[in-house]
């Protein structure tokens, strides 16, 4: 497809979406009005099959969705989350991995080049010697729970006691999450 053909695709995208949400106008309007209140903080890779809104059943304003390729952490995302957990007072913050994923796949096969070897050494890091994808993925959850949980156990503003932090992978083939 030609850019212009792609950029059109994305209008006409939102046109149909717009038609179809005429059941949430109300809805939308309320969270323009008086904000969000997510429920739920999910960092999810920015694979296009994984769709945290989708895949919970969340409607509009309900998930606080975090998205990088591995859902991998770093300042940028730190500080997303400390917005929502404390000053829109979510208090589930949730890693989602997924089977299939490109970035751990990219780190198990000798890391990326340019700006994607970030994502990949920090993939390296968590998942250490571990050579199988699932359990890989699994590992780089497991290693950003514990970031999270460092970096979030003493925070002046976010209530330890009240935040769970949890992961889970999704399998993109059969659409389940199961939690580690």
């Amino acid at each position: 497809m030609k850019q212009n053909e792609l950029r059109q695709r994305l209008e006409q995208g939102n046109l149909r979406w717009q038609r179809r949400q005429d059941s949430q106008a109300e809805l939308r309007r309320e969270t323009a009005e008086k904000g969000q209140r997510p429920y739920a903080i999910v960092v999810a890779c920015s694979d296009s099959r994984v769709i945290p809104e989708q895949i919970f059943d969340a409607g509009l304003g309900e998930l606080f969705v975090i998205r990088v390729a591995g859902n991998v952490l770093d300042r940028h995302q730190l500080g997303s989350i400390e917005y929502a957990a404390g000053h829109l007072h979510s208090r589930l913050i949730l890693v989602l991995g997924h089977t299939g994923c490109g970035a751990v796949s990219a780190a198990l096969s000798g890391g990326g080049d340019g700006f994607i070897q970030y994502i990949t050494d920090e993939i390296l890091l968590a998942v250490g010697q571990e050579r199988d994808p699932l359990r890989a993925c699994e590992k780089n959850v497991e290693h950003a729970v514990e970031i999270l949980k460092r970096e979030f156990s003493e925070h002046p503003e976010i209530p330890t006691e009240e935040l769970e932090i949890r992961g889970a992978v999704y399998d993109i083939a059969e659409g389940e999450v199961r939690w580690l």
